[in-house]
């Protein structure tokens, strides 16, 4: 069998050193041949670095997705182009930095990664996903049958829709984005494993990652504010999938929810965070 990871949102310092301190453990722990993250709110909770991105990688994470947040730290820019395991949704308009798949070599046999982000109440002018990933996992099944789906999404409907519309064409489809980890684990009927949303990796003391009083009061007021990343206790949420290597059904797939390292873990400064255009909590 391939074991893989995947761990949803990284939310922040807290978050991203919660996964680098314990994932040589939970490398052991499930014996695990691949993991993917999403590190699209790693920096300061809005997009990620190309220190980040180096330093997740070193730690034994195989891909980083990402999503709407992606282009919030400038540098991303000029970086993503230089690290083809960071991606970008599959479904940008051709011309933009970066990719949205990328296939990996394991001692079992090749993986492939998509990225792809929903439209739903997300950025219209986004290319159709269901084309844009029906033709990424067209492409690479030439190649490969193991094929990991992160679904950055809004809404459940169309979450689910792509888990659907997939099934059988990829191993596994995992939401991203609402940083809520749902509870409808399952096998689709022609192999492809699915969870509406891995949760996030982050504190849990918060809403959405975030301190609480902040986003609070801007459901209570209207008016604009920063929103911290929340401090405390951190769990790394996400969803261990075994898949069938040789076919590229996935066999079982069971809710990751895991504790952080202690609180004695040693704290570094956040990027700086452009917050004169305070983003609404449905941003976060």
């Amino acid at each position: 069998m391939l074991t893989v990871l995947f761990l949803g949102d990284i939310v922040g310092q807290l978050g991203r050193a919660a996964v680098i301190t314990r994932l040589p453990e939970l490398k052991a722990k499930y014996a695990l041949d691949f993991v993917v993250v999403n590190g699209e709110n790693a920096a300061g909770g809005r997009g990620i670095t190309g220190k980040i991105t180096i330093d997740l990688l070193r730690a034994g994470v195989s891909v980083i997705t990402s999503g709407d947040h992606i282009w919030d730290q400038k540098e991303i820019l000029s970086f993503i182009d230089t690290e083809p395991r960071l991606l970008r949704p599959v479904n940008y308009p051709d011309g933009a930095p970066g990719s949205g798949s990328i296939i990996l070599e394991t001692a079992k046999g090749k993986v492939g990664v998509i990225n792809v982000q929903g439209r739903t109440f997300m950025q219209p002018i986004l290319d159709n996903p269901f084309r844009a990933v029906e033709a990424a996992v067209t492409k690479m099944r030439g190649e490969t049958a193991n094929i990991i789906v992160d679904a950055h999404g809004e809404t459940t409907s169309e979450k689910i829709a792509l888990g659907r519309f997939l099934d059988g064409k990829v191993s596994a489809v995992i939401g991203t984005h609402t940083h809520v980890q749902t509870a409808d684990e399952q096998i689709f009927p022609r192999g492809t494993a699915f969870l509406c949303d891995a949760g996030m990796c982050g504190p849990v003391n918060s809403i959405l990652g975030r301190t609480v009083e902040p986003i609070m009061n801007r459901f209570i007021s209207n008016l604009p504010s920063s929103f911290p990343v929340a401090g405390g206790e951190v769990r790394l949420r996400g969803a261990l999938v075994e898949i069938d290597e040789t076919t590229g059904r996935a066999v079982s797939i069971t809710r990751v929810d895991e504790p952080g390292p202690s609180a004695s873990a040693t704290a570094e400064p956040e990027p700086k965070v452009d917050l004169k255009q305070a983003p609404s909590p449905e941003q976060t």
